[in-house]
């Protein structure tokens, strides 16, 4: 049943990109594909009639279910009639968004070329990052690699690839691409230098300049913390300048950007404690970089509640390993660690001369009550873990304003519950 509906999902996108011809961004990457998704959505829809993938919808069901309009409907036959209904509607209707900003996941090889098949011709080709997340399925991280940068076959002559040029393995795989936009906090054509996270009693931020053809704009981008959202606000100038809009133009728009929830988001916690919320999902690189915000951010105690890091085939100890590194150079004053995967942080925190405190539980919801317990006023807490640790039940147990969870967090639908 399921394969008979995706292939009449199919059959119908390829019938209203024919019939519209809109232009298409497709992201990938291991880590930043949402985010840049945000940002570049953030930009372009004040300019041109624009849709953006849902939520994290890229792959097999979820890509097509966003160029339709439409949500997954589970298994109610009556809900995909509607799907099927709405379809034919957009088709009927004449208008359509000139610009589809699209999610292309990766889980398995083969996946990234079915969903261009799905698309077809791409105007732009953007790849956020290539690290080490969903190596359950790959034989090593070159064969990882190979499957990401398998988005730029479905470049036509015209179009561009766009690619975080800080990331070893997207810089490499585009050395034989001409028609390319390179961004990063080195040397890039789309280049963020002057990086400052801003906090003040009111407020908090993001300072950065970025600099492309002798141009140099200041952006502010509030409540987000962290390089991985001035990945994101690079992306989506790269972008926009391909849309024939400029710096200004993207510093502008940015200033109304919010971090999708659960991506290094600053919340206000119990007991007058700071959180960083990053609990969406998590590798190692970005698990590394929420480290880093918080070791720059915080006031009082620094601490941690780090679940597993799934999926991440033969690199999980060393992974973990690297974590548990960045969490004592750091100074956090307390860990706690959640999971099977988690435990390795733990015992690895007791073997590298880690000396604050550190507990281990076997699940979210052993440990929320404790972390609860432990916090102190002025202290700054960093939870961060894959989607399967359910890390947001953690934040749920220690923010200031629960009753705002369903807009403020991940995982927050009946579904989960």
């Amino acid at each position: 049943m399921k394969a008979i509906s995706i292939a009449i999902l199919n059959m119908l996108v390829k019938m209203v990109i024919r019939r519209y011809r809109p232009q298409i961004v497709g992201i990938t990457g291991s880590v930043g594909k949402t985010s840049a998704k945000e940002a570049i959505y953030c930009v372009l829809k004040n300019h041109f009639r624009v849709q953006a993938s849902s939520g994290s919808y890229n792959n097999e069901l979820g890509l097509p279910l966003s160029i339709l309009e439409s949500k997954a409907p589970g298994k109610n036959i009556f809900k995909w009639i509607g799907i099927f209904l709405k379809s034919i509607m957009i088709l009927l209707r004449g208008k359509y968004p000139e610009i589809l900003v699209l999610e292309i996941g990766a889980d398995q090889p083969g996946d990234i070329k079915k969903l261009l098949d799905v698309t077809g011709p791409l105007k732009v080709a953007l790849i956020t990052d290539i690290g080490v997340s969903h190596l359950q399925n790959y034989r090593n991280q070159k064969a990882l690699a190979v499957e990401k940068l398998s988005l730029l076959q479905g470049l036509k002559p015209e179009s561009l690839a766009i690619g975080n040029f800080d990331n070893e393995n997207v810089k490499e795989g585009f050395a034989k691409i001409s028609e390319k936009i390179s961004y990063g906090f080195n040397e890039a054509d789309f280049l963020a230098t002057d990086f400052q996270i801003i906090k003040t009693a009111t407020s908090i931020g993001l300072n950065f300049k970025v600099h492309n053809k002798g141009a140099v704009v200041p952006f502010f981008l509030p409540n987000c913390l962290g390089r991985p959202n001035v990945y994101s606000a690079l992306a989506a100038a790269a972008t926009a300048t391909v849309f024939g809009l400029n710096l200004v133009n993207v510093s502008d728009a940015m200033r109304s950007f919010e971090a999708p929830a659960g991506r290094l988001r600053f919340l206000g916690g119990i007991k007058q404690t700071s959180i960083i919320d990053d609990t969406y999902n998590a590798a190692p690189a970005s698990t590394l970089a929420a480290i880093a915000v918080l070791k720059e951010l915080a006031m009082g105690r620094k601490m941690v509640a780090i679940g597993d890091m799934a999926e991440l085939g033969p690199e999980t100890e060393a992974g973990h390993n690297q974590v548990a590194q960045a969490i004592k150079d750091a100074g956090v004053e307390v860990a706690f660690l959640v999971g099977k995967k988690g435990k390795i942080i733990f015992e690895t925190l007791g073997q590298n001369g880690f000396v604050g405190q550190k507990y281990w539980f076997d699940s979210s919801d052993a440990a929320k009550m404790n972390v609860q317990n432990e916090l102190e006023p002025g202290d700054t807490i960093l939870v961060k873990g894959s989607q399967s640790a359910r890390m947001e039940k953690i934040v749920l147990e220690i923010m200031s304003d629960p009753m705002n969870a369903e807009k403020l967090l991940v995982r927050q639908g009946p579904k989960w519950k």
